[in-house]
Formats: C-alpha cells, sequence, structure tokens
C-alpha cells in the first residue's frame, strides 16, 4: 500500500509572497526526492495560475480545487467545503483545510507551518484583512492540527505564549535557501543590469518599524566604511521611505542602492557583490536574507535576538544594546572591525560557510516525513 503525502502549493500556483513561494517549492521538491520506499508525494493547489507538475518534478498527481487562490483563501477560513479531501496533509504555511479530522481511525493528518508572527507582535504594519486571515487560522490550527511546524525553538516558545493550546504540538524544521542558491557564474552581468556597484554593504527589508532597518542604516553610517549600501527586499513604493531613513542615519543619497524583492539568480548575484550582510531586525521571523548570507559565505553582522542567535550562533557577529540607539552603534563598530582588514573578513566568512551548511532543504524534508510517520 502507497502512502501519499498531500502537499497544499497555493503559493507554487499564486505566488504572493517570495519567501513563502521558495519554501514551499523548495520543499516539495525535496519531499519528493527523499520520499521513503512506499510512498509518493500529491500536490494540493487553488484552480489556475503555474503548472505544479512543472515546477515540482516527480508528484504522484495534482488535486487542484475549484477556487481560485483568492475563493479558496475565503472558504479555509471560513472553515467551508473546499473539496481538497482529507489524508496525509501537509501546508508550507497555515493555508490548508484545517477541519474536523479521524486521525486515529481513518489516518487523516493535518500540519501547517507558522514563518512568521508579524500579525500578532505588529499587526498595524500589515493589511487588516491579512491580520484577520492569520489570526483566524491559527485559531483554527488550534482546533484541527495534528501538529505546527516552525522554523526555531525560540519561534516555538513565542508561539505557544500565543496559543498555549499548542503546546504538544508544535515541531522545530527550519527553513534554508533554494536548492543549488550560489552566486551564478553571470553574476557581475546580473548586477549590470540590477544597476548596482561592485563591493557594498547589503541589508534587506523595508521602513516598517520591525524591520529595523533604521538601526541597520545608522550602524553602517556609524560604522566609518565608506562603501555603497544596498538594500533589497523593499516593498514597491516603499523606496522613498528607506532612502529618507538613510538620509536621517546620515548616508547620502548617492550610496545608496535600493532594489525590491528578487529572484534566487539576481539574489545569489547580489551577495556575490557583497562585503557583508547587516542584519538588524529582531522581529520572530525566520531570517531568509540572513540564511543566504550564511550559506554564501558572507560575512553576517546581526542584531542579537532570540532568533538570531539561534539562527547565526558562532556564523557572525552578534550585537545587543537596550536600545535601537545602542544596537546600532554596537552593530556599526563590528562592522568596522570585521571589515578592518582581508585577514578578518575572510575570518567571518569562513564562519558563515560553515554555519550555512547547517540548513538544506532535504534535511527539512527528512524531518517532515518522520513528523507524518510520528503521528
Amino acid at each position: 500500500m502507497v502512502a501519499t503525502l498531500r502537499v497544499v502549493l497555493d503559493q507554487v500556483v499564486a505566488p504572493t509572497d517570495r519567501p513563502l513561494a521558495e519554501a514551499s517549492r523548495e520543499l516539495a521538491r525535496a519531499l519528493v526526492a527523499g520520499a521513503p520506499s512506499g510512498c509518493e508525494v500529491e500536490a494540493i493547489a487553488p484552480s489556475g495560475g503555474e503548472d505544479v507538475a512543472q515546477l515540482v518534478p516527480g508528484l504522484a498527481g495534482v488535486r487542484r480545487a475549484a477556487l481560485a487562490r483568492r475563493e479558496l483563501s475565503g472558504a479555509l477560513q471560513f472553515g467551508l467545503a473546499t473539496g481538497l479531501g482529507a489524508g496525509l496533509i501537509h501546508s508550507p504555511s497555515l493555508f490548508a483545510p484545517l477541519v474536523k479530522h479521524d486521525r486515529v481511525h481513518n489516518n487523516d493528518q493535518t500540519v501547517v507551518t507558522v514563518w512568521d508572527l508579524r500579525p500578532w507582535e505588529a499587526p498595524a504594519e500589515l493589511p487588516r484583512a491579512v491580520v484577520a486571515w492569520q489570526k483566524a487560522m491559527l485559531r483554527r490550527a488550534v482546533k484541527y492540527a495534528d501538529a505546527v511546524v516552525v522554523p526555531t525553538h525560540s519561534l516555538a516558545s513565542r508561539l505557544v505564549e500565543i496559543a498555549p493550546q499548542l503546546r504538544d504540538r508544535t515541531r522545530v524544521i527550519a527553513g534554508a535557501s533554494p536548492l543549488g542558491f550560489s552566486v551564478p557564474s553571470d553574476e557581475i552581468g546580473r548586477r549590470r543590469a540590477l544597476d548596482l556597484p561592485e563591493g557594498f554593504i547589503l541589508l534587506s527589508g523595508g521602513p516598517r518599524s520591525s524591520e529595523g532597518l533604521d538601526a541597520g542604516l545608522a550602524a553602517v553610517a556609524a560604522s566609518g566604511v565608506d562603501l555603497p549600501v544596498v538594500v533589497i527586499d523593499v516593498e514597491e513604493g516603499h523606496e522613498p521611505a528607506v532612502v529618507e531613513l538613510a538620509s536621517a542615519a546620515g548616508l547620502p543619497e548617492r550610496r545608496m542602492h535600493v532594489r525590491g524583492s528578487l529572484d534566487a539568480a539576481d539574489r545569489g548575484a547580489v551577495f556575490g557583490g557583497a562585503v557583508a550582510f547587516v542584519a538588524p531586525s529582531r522581529r520572530a521571523a525566520f531570517p531568509w536574507r540572513v540564511v543566504d548570507a550564511l550559506t554564501l559565505g558572507v560575512p553576517v553582522v546581526a542584531a542579537s535576538s532570540a532568533i538570531h542567535d539561534e539562527v547565526v550562533v558562532d556564523g557572525g557577529v552578534l550585537v545587543s544594546g537596550a536600545d535601537a540607539a545602542e544596537v546600532a552603534a554596537a552593530m556599526g563598530e563590528a562592522l568596522a572591525r570585521g571589515l578592518g582588514s582581508t585577514s578578518a573578513a575572510e575570518r567571518l566568512g569562513v564562519l558563515a560557510g560553515d554555519r550555512g551548511r547547517s540548513f538544506s532543504w532535504s534535511g527539512a524534508a527528512d524531518k517532515v516525513w518522520m513528523l507524518h510517520a510520528e503521528l
């Protein structure tokens, strides 16, 4: 008898969040590649959108809902019938049919994933509809999920504070950079196409307070390192606000290069031109770009937080402070030391690369298979 793991791939079909779309695709590919004997992987997806079978080769099948992603999202929020069926269901997000099911007699399982707690910790930064959907789906997870996956132990602890009923159902499985993520051979051409200089300090995020970009830019200014500054993952329309933050920190506009969300190849090229990655955010969310930096051996200077301490460990410089100003000053000093000599920068690069090898989607897939076997 074949056991079929059914993976929800709404983000692969109709992506709304690049990190989540990448995570969904990469996890599904790794689950297919690492399927135990007698097991297979099937996709669950909304109607329309991308060809899932082409993006995730090796699937045993694709079950399409009658509804497009937006309508399906609403149906799931209110627990309405979606036609997605039952069985062993794994979702890389909260997007799943969280309804009453029988795990004991029918072997039905539903496992969902939480990567970011901003809807609970900084709801004002998100559209109300997004916050309402996330909170509603977590309430449904409390009632119906057999397990909730989170990427770090610290995030698990925080999630249990928000939903104590999940204490015995949380499982930690970290994410990773895309399989084969590297600096592409045409990196110089890609950076030129993006109109970026060579040799810069890299940051990620936007002007929202939980991103900590103001502290990160202040750290760059305080370091005294006179290099261009590149900020990626800036939402469209937020570029002027980022430039304003830089100006307030003492960084002239001529040094600033603000870009949006990039695909893996362009992102690899950007990291290939970076001399250091500065990570100032301390919110409870998996730090995808920190993991990218570690994977490619880019020196990391990060604000100490429960998440960063667990992810970076000894792979970079972690600095703390009583407030944003102290953190910025400490990160500035660390950045100056780390880039003060070629040997210092090379040492940080080696430490980053060593730590980066701890993250892989194949390892994550193995843990997912084990989780469903345990359930």
